[in-house]
Order: structure tokens, then sequence, then C-alpha cells
């Protein structure tokens, strides 16, 4: 996205009464432009959150913690080997340095780990290792195995990340493990999940494989949030594509309508109809809801 495609959103975002923009990707510290267009959107009074998967945040780190209120990093390994089976490329030394170098700059990162089959064993030393860096949190979602359209991917996505049949007691008796020896850590807010939604992570796995129903789930992202793509194309979350015709200003220069009217327009608004009414097949299986309370300020 370039920078004159943001600015092309701003007063829609003042339209909106947007309050926080998140830059992610793909790598968004890779834009040429990611400090001009994070200093465009704070100049106009927005809060920033910075979603990185750490390979630049130390050579980054001071600029970044001048412009984002939050980080969050994504690391899949807690330690190199590991990372560099997850990642396909030996750069673990290098995101736990970004991760120090932000905590040293005044924004101490979140973690974020994707638990999948190479790295749930690990649990208990993502913790140990969050504290090391010096992390602000700590928190954990399951691989993302039963959405082919999830962060853009095409409809003959495959994978063979989720846990196994023969995995499955393993990894429950980690998350007992967890929650005696890192009680203090829930309870401080530490990680951020409580030590039940942690169990939903084991519920998801037996569920792909056939031994219990996925967790329920309750969210409302949409009618809060929504995600504009570097194409300019708008869809009501990561994990849901948007209709084809909901675009604002492409990062090309082609103009568009305004975000405001793409949200409100009859495509999105159909849409978020069949969320609500759990018509979309994505949330049954979704690893990553989120409810806020609409009374909420």
């Amino acid at each position: 996205m370039s920078l004159e495609s943001v600015r092309r959103l701003l007063p829609s975002l003042a339209q909106l009464r947007t309050q926080i923009v998140v830059l992610s990707g793909g790598e968004p510290l890779l834009n040429p432009e990611w400090a001009s267009i994070a200093q465009t959107l704070l100049s106009n009074g927005r809060q920033l959150w910075l979603l990185t998967s750490g390979l630049s945040l130390a050579k980054h780190a001071r600029r970044a913690a001048g412009l984002f209120s939050h980080i969050t990093v994504s690391l899949d390994g807690a330690d190199a080997p590991t990372y560099a089976a997850i990642r396909g490329l030996d750069a673990f030394d290098k995101v736990c340095e970004g991760i120090r170098a932000a905590a040293r700059h005044g924004v101490p990162a979140g973690i974020r780990v994707t638990l999948q089959r190479a790295n749930f064993r690990q649990l208990p030393a993502f913790v140990d290792l969050a504290k090391n860096l010096g992390a602000r949190s700590l928190s954990f979602l399951a691989v993302d195995v039963a959405n082919p359209h999830a962060f853009g991917r095409s409809d003959d996505f495959a994978s063979d990340l989720a846990l196994r049949p023969q995995d499955l007691a393993e990894f429950e008796q980690v998350l007992s493990a967890v929650e005696i020896d890192c009680r203090e850590d829930f309870r401080s807010g530490f990680i951020l999940e409580t030590p039940q939604r942690l169990r939903r992570l084991l519920q998801y796995f037996e569920a792909i494989q056939g031994h219990a129903d996925y967790p329920s789930v309750r969210c409302n992202a949409p009618e809060f949030s929504a995600v504009i793509g570097a194409s300019g194309r708008v869809q009501p979350c990561f994990f849901i594509p948007g209709p084809a015709d909901a675009r604002v200003a492409s990062a090309a220069g082609r103009i568009g309508d305004e975000l405001a009217m793409v949200l409100n327009g009859e495509a999105l608004a159909s849409l978020r109809s069949a969320i609500r009414s759990g018509a979309r097949r994505e949330c049954k299986t979704c690893v990553c809801s989120l409810w806020r309370d609409p009374a909420a300020p």
C-alpha cells in the first residue's frame, strides 16, 4: 500500500471515527514507505499497532517505538532449530534481537505464537523466552488448517501442520503442566489467554481429527473493524474474503469509493448479516475470534 493511497483514506477514517489502525502484512516493515504511512496516520489522530514477523524490527526499533503504541511479533519457535524448521530461514536470533530492541526503546512487544505440531511441546519454553526477551505479553492461537481463505490463501490450500491423534494426549499434559507452573503468569495477564481459553486449542485440534466439536465461536469483529488490502479490497476480517467490488483507492492509484460508502454498501452489509446469523462456515472453525461488548466505549 502506498502513502498516497493511505492519504486518500484519511477523510473516511475521520468520518468513521477510527481509533486504531493496525499495519500488517506480509511484513509491513518491508514497505519502503512504512514510516511515512505510520507518521501520517499518527498525525491524524490514530493510534497505531504493528503486526510484524520481527525480521526487521531490530533495525527499525527506535523509529517504530516512536510511532506505534503496540507492537506484536509472530514467533513460532522457542529455539533456533524449531524456528528455522517452521519459517524456513535461520532468523531466530534476529527476531529475538528485535523484541529486545523494542523493549529498550520503550514499547515492549507482545509475542504471538501459532501452535502447531512442530512447536506445541515448547509452550512452557515460550513463557520463559518471552520473559527473558522483555516482552509485554504472550498469546497463543492454533494454526488455522480449516479455512482455505485465511490471510489471502488460495482455495487449493492444504496443510499437515495440525496435531495428529497421537499428539493430543501429550498436548493435554502440556496444558495441565502450564496451568500449574504458570499460575502467576495467567493471573497477571502476562499470558493473555486464560487456562480455559488455552484448552480451546486442544478442542480445536481434537475437532480437526474428528474427535470433538469445534469450540463455539463468539465474534463480532466485523461490526467494529475491517481489513483493507494493498489492492484496495475491503473485507470484514482476515479470515473471510470481501466482495470483489468492495474496494477503495488502490495502491496503484486507482480512485475507488470512500471507505464509509464501501463498508455501508449493500455487499458488505449483506456479508456482515450472514456472519451475524452464523451462515458463514469460516466462522465455525475460526482460531482467532474476537468479541467486543457493543455497550463499551
